[in-house]
């Protein structure tokens, strides 16, 4: 809203970190009549650039103070960006005082997550935290019936267009605002998170930054789009390089599939259907771990989508090949942190629609980022389930007889399965090879998520590893592993019924052990 009241000067507030397109902008709106007020680093290279600025200590009456500190928080800046255009007694008031009116504010922040990523120094980060840029934001952003307030670069040239145009509408301006505000609260909540040494505050905000639309949400006529709190997310990293965009149960899946694998320092692929691994193994080789993967379930593996933890080799790219020539059977997506140029010129002529995305190195958990698990119109905040060697020290082994040292192996690595596969679950993994060889998941009875591993992994039951993410609650799974001839079992114990179970294993003469420790993973 122009300000034919005023008959003043028409002037743009302009300070950014930021200074991606600025120059342009700037030219763009002197063209268009606006005077440019203007601080510090902005102005600098507002006149190296031949474009007249008026420093923002001219209007303020005040020098620029305490290192820059103190520039535009003042009464001349915050009054002319938030007198109302439309109130006879705020334009009266403008005009006693000599304010300035400011029609337009562009905005961005000082750089406090990048500081904070480089620098460990409690020091560095409070010198980027921006208070003069978020109080004249917030101001326009409240006044924005007649006030402009631009936060993001990519929004001058539209900004510019209705401009000239004389058609900035009320939504549009509404639309910036609204823009504005969200990115104040992105702003503000990474600040919180830095300082913040409590684990659970009384009050938080998860701050989500737009990546990209997805092709649909969990089915075709839902609409989606991926947000990530921070940069330093691996999926973040994630590059298309062929095939099919990406829809949100391909997000979720492509997730389950970097839990899975980044736990683990040796080649490691998984398959992933519906949030869940189907085939999950480790290799001293990518291919290795991947043909084990597949083997592991290749009929649920159709459609399924494939994530290493390891660079795509071609003799990995061949595994695949043979998978859809042998079994007449597709992959989905494959995601791993690089795919070799050899390899990617294989991959696209096995499957023209099959999607191959990179993502970078995958990095290990930590315990600092929290998980969070959403619910109606709110969430839960929990630590991460992070196992170390040490954790292993604390089981028991409850049954007469000891696991070999190899069973001792497999064990612990069926315990690391089953810790990112869907609860209720229990898997059978094969008695000499790190790898699944049935996975019942997601049940509601233990002894059915049981029944489902035991008969998938059929021969390979005989003398295999059988892992439950919970204690039994009754003998019942043991006496149906004892019918398939597990060679051993692990899981959490703790039951009121455990005496029977640890007493059926030592009928059927195989060793069992005690985690003390849950693992489920909804």
């Amino acid at each position: 809203m122009a300000n034919k009241n005023l008959n003043e000067e028409k002037y743009a507030l302009i300070s950014v970190s930021d200074k991606t397109g600025i120059v342009d902008f700037a030219k763009n709106l002197i063209s268009l009549g606006y005077k440019i007020i203007s601080t510090g680093g902005t102005a600098k290279i507002l006149t190296e650039n031949k474009i007249p600025a008026v420093p923002i200590q001219k209007i303020t009456g005040n020098p620029e103070s305490f290192d820059g500190r103190m520039k535009t928080i003042s009464f001349q800046i915050e009054s002319g960006i938030l007198f109302d255009r439309q109130n006879k007694k705020h334009i009266k008031e403008v005009r006693k005082l000599k304010i300035k009116p400011i029609d337009i504010v562009v905005c961005n922040f000082y750089p406090f997550e990048e500081t904070v990523k480089k620098s460990k120094l409690l020091d560095d980060a409070i010198e980027t935290i921006d208070v003069g840029g978020p109080t004249m934001t917030r101001a326009a952003a409240k006044n924005f019936k007649n006030v402009i307030i631009i936060i993001d670069p990519k929004d001058y040239i539209e900004i510019y267009e209705k401009l000239k145009e004389k058609s900035v509408s009320e939504i549009l301006r509404k639309n910036l605002a609204a823009k504005a505000f969200n990115h104040l609260s992105f702003y503000d909540s990474k600040i919180a998170k830095y300082l913040d040494t409590s684990l659970f505050p009384d009050e938080t905000t998860v701050p989500g930054q737009k990546i990209t639309n997805l092709r649909y949400g969990e089915n075709p006529h839902q609409k989606a789009a991926l947000y990530l709190s921070s940069d330093t997310s691996v999926l973040g990293n994630l590059k298309k390089l062929w095939g099919r965009d990406l829809s949100l149960t391909n997000i979720t899946d492509i997730n389950a599939g970097i839990e899975s694998v980044r736990i683990f320092n040796k080649p490691c692929s998984v398959v992933i259907k519906h949030n869940t691994p189907c085939g999950i193994a480790l290799g001293n080789t990518p291919a290795e771990s991947l043909r084990r993967a597949i083997e592991g379930d290749p009929e649920s593996a159709f459609g399924g989508i494939i994530v290493t933890n390891k660079n795509l080799d071609i003799k990995s790219t061949e595994i695949i090949a043979n998978f859809k020539e042998e079994r007449k059977s597709n992959i989905d997506i494959i995601v791993a942190p690089k795919v070799n140029k050899d390899a990617f010129e294989r991959l696209i002529k096995v499957r023209k629609s099959m999607g191959i995305y990179e993502v970078g190195k995958i990095t290990k958990p930590t315990r600092k980022t929290l998980n969070t698990k959403w619910i109606d119109n709110g969430f839960i905040l929990q630590e991460q389930d992070i196992y170390k060697n040490s954790d292993f020290k604390k089981c028991k082994i409850v049954t007469v007889r000891k696991p070999s040292k190899k069973q001792l192996n497999q064990m612990r690595t069926a315990w690391l399965f089953i810790t990112k596969i869907k609860s209720n679950s229990v898997i059978v993994v094969d008695k000499n090879i790190p790898m699944t060889r049935g996975i019942g998941s997601g049940q509601t009875s233990r002894i059915k998520s049981a029944k489902i591993a035991l008969e998938q992994a059929g021969r390979f039951s005989k003398g295999g590893i059988l892992a439950s993410d919970s204690f039994f609650p009754f003998d019942d799974c043991i006496k149906l592993c004892a019918k398939y001839k597990i060679g051993a079992i692990i899981q959490q114990g703790g039951s009121i019924n455990d005496k029977e179970s640890i007493d059926a294993a030592n009928n059927a003469g195989f060793p069992m052990i005690f985690t003390n420790r849950r693992a489920f993973w909804h």
